[in-house]
C-alpha cells in the first residue's frame, strides 16, 4: 500500500488487501529486469552513490515492490498509481496553513527549520502486512504547528493536500494533536527524499501509512473530517494499526 499514493510506502500490518486505484498503464516486470535490478544493488554496494542513484531511479518506477530488497532501500516498498513523482526544491518550497485558524500561514522550509524540532524513532506500518522498524524522524510536531497558527473553537478536523495535486488525506482534530504526528523534514538520519515524500511529509505514528501523505503542500482546519485519496477506495478513515485492517469491506485477521 502506498503512503497516500504513488512512492516509498509507508504503511501498516496485518491486511492483505492491496488498494484498488484506477488502472494505469504498465510493463510487467520480467526476469531480466528483476536480475538488472539485483545487478544494480551488486552494483551499489561496490560502487557507491551514482549507482545508487540508478537504483532509486528503477525502483521510482517498479510497481512490484522487487527493490526493496536491494541495498539503500532501507526496507520500504515502492508501488506507483500515476506518473511520475513531483518535484520540489528546499528553496521553494511552501506549506500553506489555512481555514479554520486565528493565523493563516505560509511556511517555507526555513520556517518549518527554525521552529521548536520534535524526534521519534517510530516503526513504519503498511496495510499491505510489512513494516520497517525503529525509522527516525524529525520535524515540527503538528500540535504545536497548530498551536502557532490558532485553533478556532468551530474547528474539528485537519486537512491535508499534497503538492502534486492528487492525494489527500485527514484526521480529526485529536488524532491530529497527537504526540507522535508529526510534519517531517528528515527521516532515517537525512532530509525526507522526494521518493519518500519531501522535501516535507506528514507522519502518524499510531496508523498505516497511507493516513502519513507525501510531498505535503497545505493543512486545512475544517469543521468536519473529509475523506481521502485512500479512503476513496475503501480503505478505513480511522486506520490505527491494530485496530483496523485498512478496508471497511475486508475481514479483520
Amino acid at each position: 500500500m502506498v503512503t497516500s499514493g504513488k512512492g516509498w510506502c509507508h504503511g501498516g500490518v496485518s491486511a492483505p488487501t492491496e488498494p484498488k486505484p484506477p488502472a494505469v498503464p504498465g510493463t510487467p516486470v520480467g526476469r531480466r529486469v528483476v536480475l538488472g535490478m539485483l545487478g544494480l544493488g551488486v552494483l551499489g554496494v561496490l560502487t557507491g552513490k551514482t549507482v545508487q542513484n540508478g537504483i532509486n531511479a528503477v525502483a521510482s518506477r517498479d510497481p512490484t515492490g522487487l527493490t526493496s530488497l536491494l541495498p539503500g532501500t532501507n526496507g520500504f516498498r515502492y508501488y506507483s498509481v500515476t506518473g511520475d513523482e513531483p518535484v520540489e526544491s528546499t528553496a521553494a518550497y511552501k506549506l500553506t496553513v489555512k481555514g479554520l485558524v486565528d493565523k493563516p500561514m505560509t511556511l517555507t522550509y526555513a520556517d518549518l527549520a527554525a521552529m521548536t524540532q520534535t524526534t521519534l524513532v517510530k516503526d513504519f506500518q503498511c496495510v499491505t502486512g510489512w513494516r520497517v522498524p525503529a525509522v527516525h524522524w524529525s520535524g515540527v510536531s503538528l500540535s504545536h504547528l497548530l498551536d502557532v497558527a490558532g485553533v478556532q473553537d468551530a474547528a474539528k478536523a485537519v486537512l491535508f493536500g499534497s503538492f502534486d495535486g492528487v492525494y489527500t488525506e485527514s484526521l480529526s482534530l485529536d488524532q491530529a494533536t497527537g504526540t507522535d504526528t508529526i510534519v517531517a523534514t528528515h527521516m532515517l538520519g537525512a532530509p525526507v527524499t522526494k521518493s519518500h515524500g519531501g522535501p516535507v511529509r506528514l507522519y502518524v505514528a499510531p496508523m498505516y501509512g497511507y493516513k502519513s501523505i507525501k510531498w505535503l503542500g497545505s493543512i486545512e482546519l475544517s469543521d468536519k473530517v473529509v475523506p481521502g485519496y485512500w479512503e476513496n477506495y475503501g480503505y478505513d478513515v480511522d486506520g490505527w494499526i491494530g485496530k483496523s485492517n485498512g478496508r471497511d469491506d475486508a475481514p479483520v485477521t
